[in-house]
């Protein structure tokens, strides 16, 4: 969670870095949406957490993200995610309020986290998949890759791959191993 202006800014450089970009350019801030969305979602963040005055601009913030969040198809509250998200593509990406999400976190679409019955909580390194879906009040650990249409009910350790319906672990090398994250030099 964003508590003070120096988190801010490192959340920023994560998620601007996850999509392999060193800064933000006018071409890139017009291009990429999903990167757009996740800025005005740092900002709003902040605002929420940090700044409680800022009543107005707090409420534009929350317009002006919450339609570009229709547009692209995604639901993805704040205050979940740790620094380096990345939603790969435009989908439909649904993440419930009680979901706790560590840093790097890669998003395919079609996905769903949390229901009513509990939401799951992430590690770090975290990929999931194109369509799958996490239930319950789970904990996923760090450096796990989690495959394309898995239904994940059950917690899972660190550094492994899971998969199917419902998910198993399919391998002992974790989501870091198979290269499924950029390295980036910080």
């Amino acid at each position: 969670m964003i508590t003070s202006r120096k988190e801010y800014r490192r959340y920023v450089a994560a998620d601007i870095a996850a999509y392999g970009l060193q800064r933000v350019s006018l071409y890139n801030w017009l291009r990429i949406d999903q990167l757009r969305f996740q800025l005005r979602l740092r900002r709003l963040e902040y605002l929420t957490n940090c700044r409680r005055w800022r009543l107005l601009s707090r409420a534009v913030l929350e317009v002006m993200n919450h339609g570009l969040a229709v547009r692209l198809g995604v639901t993805v509250p704040k205050n979940v995610f740790g620094p380096g998200l990345c939603l790969v593509h435009r989908g439909t990406v649904v993440v419930s309020p009680l979901a706790k999400v560590g840093a790097n976190c890669r998003i395919h679409p079609s996905t769903s986290i949390g229901d009513y019955n509990g939401a799951p909580t992430l590690g770090d390194n975290v990929y999931i998949g194109p369509g799958a879906k996490l239930f319950g009040p789970i904990t996923i650990g760090n450096n796990v890759a989690i495959g394309a249409n898995a239904v994940v009910n059950s917690s899972v350790g660190d550094n492994c791959t899971i998969g199917g319906i419902p998910a198993r672990v399919l391998s002992d090398k974790g989501a870091l191993e198979q290269g499924v994250f950029p390295q980036h030099n910080d």
